[in-house]
This record gives structure tokens, sequence and C-alpha cells, in this order.
């Protein structure tokens, strides 16, 4: 877990986010009326793969950039497979519900992400479970899993992998990086540090759960199928 802390603080302090990361949401326009989702009671529609990955070949975090290739995706309400340890206890605690998370490789082909949302039963509690959860990967006694998409992707999964994780109102965001070949990615890495911000502050938080927070979405789109492995 070598430089884990280094990464992962970076989403504890950036609450207002900064160049790249400030430009607004797709289809956000300043009139859109706010929805809360503070709380799962206020906001009771499941996550669902389609609202995460609407589509089933890439994630696009900017237009100016190249595309993720999205490997796989998993929709579950089983929220023992999103971490091991007491990272699992910490968001049992919190009350999850499910989650929906999915792999992709880097445009560059030289880094896998394994990046997803975790339901949680209030902010409150999201934002308890963050905190908690530093300590946790600071003693070594739990961490976020990937998700294995096939042959060659196992790096994603080790526990050499790198994380990142925020909140966005009763929801927990998390990112895991590897690099393809499995080595270790080192604490100043500015490519795997890049695109934790890419999956976490600008496309998961920024664009999924900003939708979410306005009157637009408060239906989201029928669920599309987790991908076989």
């Amino acid at each position: 877990m070598l430089g884990i802390c280094g990464l992962s603080s970076y989403f504890f302090v950036v609450d207002e986010p900064v160049g790249r990361d400030a430009r607004p949401a797709d289809g956000l326009g300043a009139a859109a009326a706010p929805r809360d989702i503070s709380s799962r009671a206020a906001d009771p529609a499941p996550l669902t793969v389609r609202e995460l990955f609407p589509s089933a070949k890439e994630v696009q975090v900017d237009t100016d950039q190249s595309a993720y290739e999205l490997l796989k995706t998993q929709e579950s309400a089983d929220c023992d497979l999103v971490a091991e340890g007491d990272i699992a206890t910490v968001l049992a605690d919190a009350g999850c519900s499910q989650f929906v998370r999915g792999t992709l490789r880097s445009p560059t082909g030289l880094y896998l992400a394994t990046a997803g949302i975790v339901n949680l039963a209030d902010e409150a509690g999201a934002t308890a479970a963050r905190e908690k959860i530093k300590t946790i990967v600071d003693a070594g006694e739990g961490r976020f899993r990937g998700l294995a998409a096939g042959r060659g992707t196992e790096a994603v999964t080790l526990a050499s992998a790198q994380a990142g994780w925020h909140v966005r109102g009763h929801f927990l965001i998390y990112c895991v990086v590897a690099k393809t070949d499995g080595k270790t990615i080192g604490a100043d890495d500015l490519f795997a540090r890049q695109i934790l911000s890419d999956m976490i502050e600008v496309y998961l938080r920024g664009k999924v759960l900003d939708k979410r927070a306005i009157s637009a979405s408060t239906t989201p789109g029928p669920s599309s199928p987790a991908q076989p492995g």
C-alpha cells in the first residue's frame, strides 16, 4: 500500500474543485432546481449501471482528452465486494445498501482503475466513514477491492493498488488504481494521481452525482445489466 495515504488524502481536502475539476457537469444549467441527496430517505432511487456508465464502451471525462476504455461493470447489493477488512465493517455500519462500479483502462493503456459509488444511509454517515477509512488505511487494516475484468487486468485486484475516496451527499465515491504490469505505484506518480482525480472528482462526483442532485435526475434511467466477467 506504498504511498496510498499521499494519494488518497488529496480527496479529503479538495471541497472546491479548481481548474479542470471546476467545470460544471454536462447538462447542468444555472437555473437547475436542486434535489436533496443528503440521505437515502430523501433520495431513494438506487444507483444503476446506466447512471454511472451510460456508454457500455468508454468513459469520457473531458472532451479534450481521450476516453477511458470501460472493461466491465458491476451492480450489487453485496457490499462486502467493495472492500475488505475494517473498511467493509465501516461501510456496513454506515448503512450500505448497494454499489455500482466499473473497471477501466487508461487512454495510454498503462493503468487500470476500478471506480464506483457506494450507497449509504445519509451524509453524516458517509462523512464519518470517509474519515474512519483514512485511519484504517494508514494502519493497514483494510482496503478497497478492485474488480478484475478478464485476462491482463489482475493488477487492479492486488494489495499494491492505490486508492482514493470522497463523499457527495449520502454516497461514498472511491477509485482503485494499478499499473497494468503490476509494478508498484510510487507516491509521486502524477499519472495515477490524475486518474484518481478524473474518476472521483471530475467524473463520479462532478458529473454523475451532480446530475443526480438536480430535479431532472429524480428518476435515474433503468439499470443496464452488468457485463459478464
